[in-house]
């Protein structure tokens, strides 16, 4: 039976969800955490799933007082942007999972984040599993309809919903490394590309893009082997376990290599960078040299001296204009030949 009235109004505020489950099917009715809980221990059998968004301190107290959580793990669910971690309190396993998601941009590069987190914790016990999720992005309501569909999985127990919540952290990590291969896909023709320069710090954004991305998956794998181990973790969802570090393993050699062909486009940014620099140089120079002619003729007979030459030729002032329009057509034209201009 339902027990709406033994919840304050403040926890329900944090809970996105909270079901039990006997024998693989959700028992109807809509539940509190203290109902479910004293549902479960009265049956002796089944266990509760509880879904929390974004909780306070208070909230996951309340929370933690029933289910008997270790007080150290309810201060990482409170505070969220904990690195993934795995930590084994008594009989609870408290597990830090980062989701990720992909930032669409406009043009690759072009700025801000491509890569946003989150972040999904969890607790399992004997007859619990505690999802705490912080990030708009991670949610489980879709996870937690596929589960309900498949009975047969749900009636593996508590592990089993959190095999399906680590599988799902692994698919957002998937989708996350496939959109970022587009965008490095186009990064690349970019580079590449006659007429087109691309700045340096597209480069260094996408790098740090991928350094978080490392931060989320790396870590991701040492929790999931802790969870193989966890004594709740019946025998046919530890083999799903090694099957998500596999997966992982996929996705940690992409990310790897997306390092390193970020790298080599950066390299071969600043080359480009460089070698048009050193073309505006050339540039600058050839018309500097240009200008230097008439400046050093003109200056010459700028001095006012009486006793210069050709002062007195009649042609003089028409032979000095055409001996500088001669000389600066010249060098126009080696310098043009030379590919300086």
């Amino acid at each position: 039976m339902t027990d709406a009235s033994a919840e304050g109004h403040g926890v329900r505020g944090a809970v996105v969800g909270c079901a039990v489950y006997v024998d693989g099917e959700r028992l109807p009715g809509e539940w509190t955490y203290r109902g479910a809980a004293a549902e479960v221990r009265r049956r002796g059998t089944g266990f509760v799933w509880l879904g929390l968004l974004e909780p306070t301190a208070e909230q996951v107290r309340s929370v933690a007082e029933v289910f008997g959580l270790p007080a150290r793990s309810v201060r990482d669910a409170v505070a969220g942007y904990v690195r993934p971690k795995a930590a084994r309190y008594g009989d609870v396993t408290f597990l830090v999972l980062k989701t990720a998601r992909h930032v669409a941009h406009p043009a690759p590069g072009g700025g801000g984040e491509i890569v946003e987190t989150g972040e999904v914790m969890a607790f399992l016990g004997n007859d619990f599993v505690i999802t705490v999720r912080h990030g708009a992005h991670s949610s489980l309501h879709g996870l937690r309809e596929e589960l309900e569909a498949s009975p047969e999985r749900l009636a593996l127990g508590p592990s089993a919903v959190l095999h399906a919540v680590a599988g799902h952290v692994v698919d957002s990590h998937v989708e996350v490394v496939s959109a970022f291969e587009g965008d490095i896909d186009a990064i690349e023709a970019l580079v590449f590309a006659p007429g087109v320069l691309v700045g340096a710090e597209q480069m260094y954004l996408m790098k740090r893009e991928v350094v978080e991305l490392n931060r989320s998956v790396t870590p991701l794998a040492v929790v999931l082997r802790e969870a193989v181990e966890s004594p709740e973790v019946v025998g046919e969802v530890r083999e799903g376990f090694r099957d998500l570090l596999d997966r992982l393993a996929v996705v940690s050699e992409r990310i790897e290599s997306f390092d390193q062909l970020l790298t080599s486009l950066l390299y071969a940014t600043l080359a480009r960078i460089t070698l048009r620099q050193n073309d505006d140089v050339r540039k600058i120079t050839s018309w500097a040299a240009i200008v230097a002619l008439p400046t050093m003729v003109f200056g010459l007979y700028g001095m006012n001296f009486e006793h210069m030459p050709e002062l007195g030729w009649e042609y003089g002032y028409h032979g000095v204009l055409g001996f500088v329009a001669v000389g600066c057509l010249v060098l126009h034209r080696t310098f043009k030949r030379n590919r300086w201009l």
